[in-house]
């Protein structure tokens, strides 16, 4: 460490984290108002912002599948709470929201559009209510911007027109609700389809349409919406690589073929 620098913190780098999740890979860089905006918050500069977010890059799993590398010296610090963030999703990334508003100086409600008429005033319940919209806004962004808000089906770049969908039901695998290589982004339609088991993506990241759409009557709306699709590879993410793993649960458990 250079003289005069501080070290960063516990709670630094879990809104740095944060930031990570929430930001397009190819858009790590200081000139980002996000990045200049967490920097004056943390009383850091830009560029250390943006480089460490870069040491995050380096960690990820799914780029290091693919050959991307981050910067090559992040700190044993910098590992433990990428590995707390990474295995304990549901926490952390409510921790850094929570984090988030006390610096912004806001509530946890406000600082995610969380409208107060749709809350109990207090008690156990609002709290629950309050982390599960939280949560499921944190994993919305964090897939969006994993895939530059692009559906990985169609390449629709509409983003009130998409749906961070999940791959393993939030119903069946509790620990990675919010793991965003647990999500796509997808449109309504499609999203319908895969939860329902019409539609599915191989591990080989392409995609297979089931056999049951092919008996439907309207066939040119079918070839138009879903055989144009079959055996064509999904529009990859930049970072968060959908999990193999999670690709065959559904190629097994979910889809009919």
């Amino acid at each position: 460490m250079k003289k005069g620098q501080r070290l960063w913190t516990r709670n630094e780098l879990i809104l740095a984290i944060n930031l990570y999740c929430k930001l397009p890979f190819g858009r790590l860089h200081n000139s980002n108002p996000e990045v200049i905006h967490l920097a004056e918050l943390i009383d850091r500069t830009a560029s250390s912002v943006a480089y460490k977010l870069v040491n995050f890059a380096s960690l990820d799993p799914s780029l290091k599948a693919r050959g991307i590398k981050g910067a090559s010296n992040s700190s044993k610090l910098d590992k433990e709470i990428w590995g707390e963030f990474y295995y304990d999703w549901d926490e952390l990334a409510f921790e850094s929201e929570r984090l988030r508003a006390k610096l912004e100086n806001k509530s946890i409600e406000t600082l995610n559009n969380i409208e107060e008429k749709w809350l109990p005033k207090e008690g156990k319940v609002r709290e629950q209510l309050v982390k599960a919209r939280v949560n499921q806004s944190f994993f919305r962004n964090a897939v969006l911007a994993s895939y530059n808000n692009t559906c990985c089906i169609t390449g629709l770049k509409i983003p009130e027109l998409l749906i961070a969908g999940h791959i393993k039901k939030w119903s069946v695998d509790e620990r990675n609700r919010l793991n965003p290589r647990n999500g796509i982004a997808i449109n309504a339609l499609h999203d319908k389809a895969f939860e329902n088991g019409l539609l599915t993506i191989l591990p080989n990241y392409r995609i297979k349409i089931s056999s049951h759409i092919f008996n439907d009557h309207e066939q040119k709306l079918v070839d138009t919406y879903f055989l144009k699709y079959d055996n064509k590879e999904i529009i990859l993410p930049s970072k968060f690589l959908p999990d193999e793993n999670f690709l065959k649960y559904h190629n097994e458990e979910c889809f009919k073929s």
